[in-house]
């Protein structure tokens, strides 16, 4: 009974967005028809969540949180596997398809690697929700949504504040090659930041190298006074090397975990760019179960964004209180 509840449900509204549209004609109900026989009771959703998550990223803990819940509450099958190497994170999304997932939801750091694999999960009539990296592609692919931060929307939030704090020389530090969304933050935080900033290519997954690059980078020119970096676990490395070079050299980062808001408390960053991705992990998956369950296509054709939002000192601290569960 609750299946053919919920299964009623799509083909009404349907079917009233149909004559609201109309006006006072009688509707076509072919379409809603179509919908409502493709449409799955929840017992048979199998959702596969596929991202570029690098080994021990809290970023990507908290992702991976709110894909849970999501699972949780809703009471559907999810499974979560990722890749830091788009070659593999193809083949994840690849054999999540060959093992029978209905439904995808992906992170595309290197769109031009998944293209295929997502064209074919698509043309399958497997409906999929990018998530965090992909926001410029998503709709080229196929993808009926995409969660997360406009990276050029964000990019110049941090350019302007940087500006705002009066800052002339800025590193902004990529730390995975070929990942668009990072760069399009340093090229959009650029174009509205006032001083002059330049990019420092290093490899998020090698600390020690990252580190003495960033030190490296302000033993060398002591009139930079700025480091962006693009995510948390950078942002905290950079407050060593800050401290290493002896440097007073501010430091912004995007992204937020637990260290990042304990070091904006402590001063050891300025501010910090939150895209909440617990909402990106958990609308994801609530997206591709509302369109498979219900034939309701969440984000109207747009992107459903998820941030950015500033966090500075004021704010630093209730932050953490909700991160962390505890009263400010």
């Amino acid at each position: 009974m609750r299946t053919a509840l919920r299964r009623a449900a799509p083909l009404g509204l349907l079917a009233a967005l149909a004559l609201g549209l109309a006006g006072c004609a009688l509707p076509d109900t072919q379409a809603a028809v179509e919908v409502e026989r493709s449409l799955i009771p929840p017992e048979e959703v199998r959702i596969a969540v596929v991202t570029h998550a690098a080994p021990g990223d809290q970023f990507w803990d908290f992702v991976r949180s709110g894909v849970d819940a999501a699972a949780s509450d809703l009471d559907v099958s999810v499974s979560y596997t990722n890749s830091p190497n788009p070659g593999e994170q193809a083949t994840l999304i690849d054999n999540a398809v060959a093992g029978g997932a209905n439904g995808l939801v992906v992170s595309m750091a290197n769109p031009a690697a998944l293209r295929s694999s997502i064209r074919q999960a698509t043309q399958a009539g497997i409906p999929v929700v990018t998530i965090n990296s992909g926001i410029e592609d998503w709709k080229a692919f196929g993808a009926f949504t995409h969660v997360g931060q406009s990276e050029a929307i964000a990019g110049e939030a941090v350019g302007q504040e940087l500006t705002k704090r009066k800052l002339k020389k800025v590193v902004c530090v990529i730390h995975e090659p070929g990942n668009i969304a990072l760069e399009q933050r340093c090229k959009s935080a650029a174009s509205t930041f006032d001083g002059k900033m330049s990019n420092l290519q290093v490899d998020g997954t090698d600390t020690n190298g990252t580190s003495s690059s960033i030190t490296s980078r302000l033993r060398a020119d002591k009139n930079v006074d700025g480091v962006v970096t693009l995510s948390g676990q950078i942002g905290t490395l950079a407050v060593g090397a800050v401290d290493a070079a002896g440097s007073d050299a501010e430091i912004a980062t995007f992204d937020v975990d637990e260290n990042v808001l304990e070091a904006i408390i402590r001063e050891d960053i300025s501010f910090a760019i939150d895209q909440q991705p617990f909402a990106q992990g958990y609308e994801g998956v609530s997206a591709v179960y509302l369109r498979l369950v219900h034939g309701v296509t969440l984000g109207g054709g747009q992107p459903i964004l998820t941030g950015p939002t500033i966090i500075d000192r004021s704010s630093a601290e209730i932050a953490l209180a909700a991160l962390t569960g505890d009263q400010p």
